[in-house]
């Protein structure tokens, strides 16, 4: 098979297609545990010894659950086979494999949460591969584009190195972050402290309580990943401004870090009424896949600059999406 690719419309498509599926299956996640109705089904894999129970109350979003995680396993199965059939990269290949393998593993992780009455761990774990799950899908995604296929390099870039070293960390931090939310969520702590942007009226809460603890060491991360971002943000737009799939994605990270600021006030504002909580795990998995796509593109069109060359601002406006 020859490795060099061309773009293949229908396959794009389809990635994008288990894309987008594999964000609403993280959403509905997200509203299983704001409504509480993670255990409302108490058996797996099947719910309460059947396919299809009735579909009402709890049930209907942990039943709602599986049934769009199974569509995710199902058309990651097809992803993965027109992969292996179709797609000349070899890494391609094994991106499509890792996605199979983490939507077993993730399904695996599911049922053992429900079977151990939703242990602390065990839900982190699962939260944690789903984010891992959708990086990987949002990749295969990006790869297969015809901007991705066909990009030429943007030209030296100065500073093109540590541009990419700080994208790279960046998505590490906001995987880091989300692992903290998603501790926060299933130790119960969303409301460990009450009230933002003080904590008890204090810069600093008493953290005699793990609850307490989880639940500041999440606000902190948040102002560590802000201040990632947007030294990520300010980076790219005063480095590589004309370069168009980067400007994107970071101009989008702007907007996105907004939202996620005032969803987490809300969350606590409202006493976690189950929309801006559902939404704020939504929005952060949304900042997560742009900033690996950020992270990606500044891999693939940025190259160093000779040691002394000027800034290259010259806009490259070939999207990569």
């Amino acid at each position: 098979m020859s490795d060099t690719a061309r773009y293949q419309a229908d396959l794009h498509r389809f990635a994008l297609a288990v894309a987008a599926s594999t964000l609403a299956l993280v959403f509905a996640g997200g509203l299983v545990t704001s409504t509480g109705s993670g255990l409302s089904v108490p058996d797996w894999p099947l719910s309460f010894g059947q396919v299809m129970p009735v579909m009402r109350g709890g049930v209907f979003f942990e039943h709602g659950h599986r049934m769009i995680a199974t569509t995710v396993g199902l058309l990651t199965i097809g992803l993965t086979v027109w992969l292996l059939r179709r797609e000349p990269r070899g890494w391609v290949r094994r991106l499509g494999v890792a996605a199979l393998a983490l939507v077993v593993v993730q399904g695996l992780r599911g049922g053992r949460s429900v079977l151990l009455m939703l242990p602390v761990g065990a839900s982190v774990a699962h939260a944690g591969t789903a984010e891992l799950f959708l990086c990987v899908t949002a990749t295969i995604a990006l790869v297969t584009s015809r901007g991705w296929i066909e990009a030429a390099p943007a030209g030296p870039a100065a500073g093109a190195p540590s541009t990419r070293a700080l994208a790279t960390g960046a998505a590490a931090v906001v995987y880091g972050q989300i692992l903290l939310g998603a501790l926060v969520r299933h130790s119960g702590a969303g409301l460990a402290i009450p009230d933002f942007p003080l904590a008890y009226g204090r810069l600093v809460p008493p953290l005699g309580s793990p609850l307490v603890a989880y639940h500041f060491a999440h606000r902190v991360g948040a102002l560590v990943t802000s201040t990632v971002l947007v030294w990520l943000v300010v980076r790219v737009l005063r480095s590589h401004g004309g370069v168009a799939p980067l400007r994107r994605p970071a101009l989008l990270l702007v907007v996105l870090l907004a939202l996620q600021i005032l969803l987490g006030a809300l969350t606590v504002w409202s006493r976690k009424a189950v929309v801006p909580t559902t939404l704020h795990l939504l929005t952060g998995a949304s900042i997560l896949v742009t900033t690996v796509v950020l992270a990606l593109r500044a891999r693939r069109v940025l190259t160093a600059a000779p040691a002394g060359a000027p800034r290259d601002r010259a806009p490259v406006e070939r999207a990569a999406a």
